[in-house]
């Protein structure tokens, strides 16, 4: 037994470290409480740096530190000189990447960083890039680095060429950086952005000054061209990673819109005025004003439904006996003040109603238009995923890129091949089926709208689509007669009382438990629930709130085996005078 190491037991090393534990516990309470309590007296020298930073060294989180040693430091400034606060901060930004060797994400060491070099006398910026490139070597998706280092690049003026070659070399090490591609995402608009276009005559009268935002985000097509091929060549080395398909799916992505009067509708019979924005807007804030045969009118703009405090279609009660006459002409103009646009709209003798819009092909709302030469590169990319998707035929992200590069060049022509990719979509990738359903009937729903607008119609047709949601509805302004029937809808949203001309509404055979958008809706006659889950009186409450429904059919729903259904019903709904239970 002799000369031989004797070996602790596992319930010793506990107790020592516990032990120990509770000394190093001691010691740093003792330090936070000194550190507090300087802070609470006010006292603001070298010995609380050297307290806090004793504590940092273990714990680089510790906000209320971080701000304690700003405190210090913004005082120092008042006591010394450049010179020796040049020393000081270069001393703070070596304990600063101690700080980062213990947590490279460390929230608190990355911002006191940031603070620290905007204070700088004389900041070495070539220096702090270098240490982003360090930590980006040896974690490239550390999120705090790459806001640090977009602040470095700001703060030194790097050029834009510069840090788009720096994402080069990342993707080019390692194509599954997702940060690099996001990064070069923001890079490319600036050093190669999209010239914007002329507006078209109706577009020019309608907005005559064009937002500073139209056309953001978007590049070049020459760039975009050499885009596609590097994307191309990532997705083909690993075509299960997400960061490039990322990347491929914002390429594909359309501009933003214009921001725009889309559509003004006047009515005689309610004299009620209808606005419709090309995207949600708060009218009560962005200043709408009313002319009315050149006068100002004073008006109490409202969204389509309580609920909807940002809306895209906004309407307004013109005074009584304004407009009812139908031997009167009005002129009608709508301007939109903070965006310095406005839509004109004229109701003439013996019409009840009028309208002014672009339509959804006019505002290339769906699809941009392409140019020859995008449109042959895009058929070439198509073609390149069907490769693709030959040798990986259980691709998600291929089979959904597939879709996009479709919707991108003709929804319409490729309308039965985009469903049968989203059935496959649906069995590759299970868990995420409520999406891609509700993807697809917001990519029919696109496609039912352009159908409609080019049979220049009012009737809207969507019945046995297989639609989980609705969307869009904004364009749906104008719609008299709508079908939803044979779907799988559950709910008709605030957002359905957009409709504010609708007089039929079909939607039979679907799971609707809520008619929340059935609201105010001053034209609506008909409605046709059968086959619902409709189940209580409470349901039903929205359509009181529509004042010619005549005919109600609610045949098939669990409200109509509650007793007494059909007084409660005529109490609750006195217009409807043809009740189907």
């Amino acid at each position: 037994m002799h000369g031989r190491v004797k070996v602790k037991t596992t319930a010793q090393q506990e107790e020592e470290k516990r032990k120990e534990q509770e000394k190093k516990l001691k010691i740093y309470v003792a330090a936070r409480d000194a550190c507090f309590s300087k802070r609470k007296e006010g006292v603001q020298d070298d010995e609380a740096l050297q307290l806090s930073q004793q504590l940092l060294s273990s714990n680089p989180d510790f906000a209320t530190l971080w701000n304690y040693r700003r405190e210090i430091l913004t005082h120092l400034e008042t006591v010394r000189d450049e010179d020796d606060m040049q020393k000081t901060y270069k001393a703070e930004l070596s304990f600063l990447e101690s700080c980062l060797k213990v947590n490279p994400k460390s929230y608190g060491s990355w911002h006191h960083r940031g603070w620290v070099s905007s204070r700088l006398p004389q900041p070495d910026w070539a220096r702090e890039l270098s240490l982003c490139d360090r930590c980006l070597s040896l974690d490239d998706r550390n999120f705090h680095c790459w806001d640090y280092r977009r602040m470095v690049v700001k703060m030194s003026g790097v050029p834009v060429e510069q840090e788009l070659a720096f994402t080069d070399r990342l993707i080019g090490s390692n194509f599954s950086n997702y940060s690099s591609w996001h990064y070069r995402s923001t890079l490319l608009p600036l050093l190669h952005p999209e010239s914007p276009e002329l507006p078209s005559p109706s577009r020019a009268q309608a907005s005559p000054q064009t937002s500073p935002q139209t056309h953001s985000h978007r590049v070049c097509e020459e760039q975009l061209l050499k885009e596609y091929e590097l994307v191309q060549n990532a997705i083909f080395t690993d075509p299960n990673d997400q960061s490039a398909w990322f990347y491929y799916r914002w390429l594909l992505g359309r501009a933003e819109r214009e921001e725009m009067i889309s559509c003004v509708y006047i009515g005689r019979e309610e004299e009620r005025v209808a606005v419709a924005f090309s995207r949600p807007v708060n009218a009560q804030s962005v200043g709408l004003l009313l002319v009315l045969d050149g006068q100002p009118q004073r008006v109490e703009w409202r969204s389509v439904h309580p609920r909807v405090k940002h809306s895209p279609v906004w309407i307004c009660d013109l005074p009584p006996g304004t407009i009812s006459d139908i031997t009167n002409e009005h002129n009608l103009t709508v301007h939109w003040t903070e965006k310095h646009t406005h839509r004109d709209c004229a109701l003439y003798t013996g019409r009840t109603e009028s309208w002014c819009r672009d339509s959804a092909t006019d505002q290339e709302l769906f699809r941009s238009e392409l140019s020859v030469e995008k449109t042959s590169v895009l058929q070439s990319e198509l073609h390149s995923c069907n490769q693709l998707l030959e040798l990986e035929p259980l691709n998600k992200w291929c089979l959904l890129t597939i879709i996009l590069l479709m919707r991108a060049l003709d929804p319409l022509g490729y309308e039965k091949e985009t469903l049968t990719h989203f059935q496959t979509l649906k069995e590759v990738d299970s868990m995420h089926s409520t999406y891609y359903s509700d993807l697809c009937s917001k990519f029919m729903i696109e496609n039912t709208v352009l159908k409609m607008e080019y049979a220049e119609v009012r009737v809207f047709s969507i019945s046995d689509k297989d639609l989980t949601t609705l969307c869009h509805l904004d364009q749906l302004l104008l719609v008299t007669h709508i079908n939803l029937s044979s779907n799988r809808l559950q709910r008709l949203p605030p957002q359905f009382a957009m409709l504010q001309c609708l007089e039929v509404l079909e939607a039979d055979d679907n799971s609707i438990e809520t008619l929340d958008g059935v609201y105010h809706l001053p034209k609506l006659e008909e409605v046709l629930l059968k086959n619902n889950q409709i189940s209580t009186l409470a349901d039903l409450q929205p359509l009181a709130s529509c004042p010619k429904l005549k005919r109600l059919d609610l045949r098939g729903n669990p409200v109509t085996q509650t007793a007494n259904i059909e007084s409660e019903l005529a109490e609750l709904l006195p217009s409807v005078k043809d009740l189907l239970l």
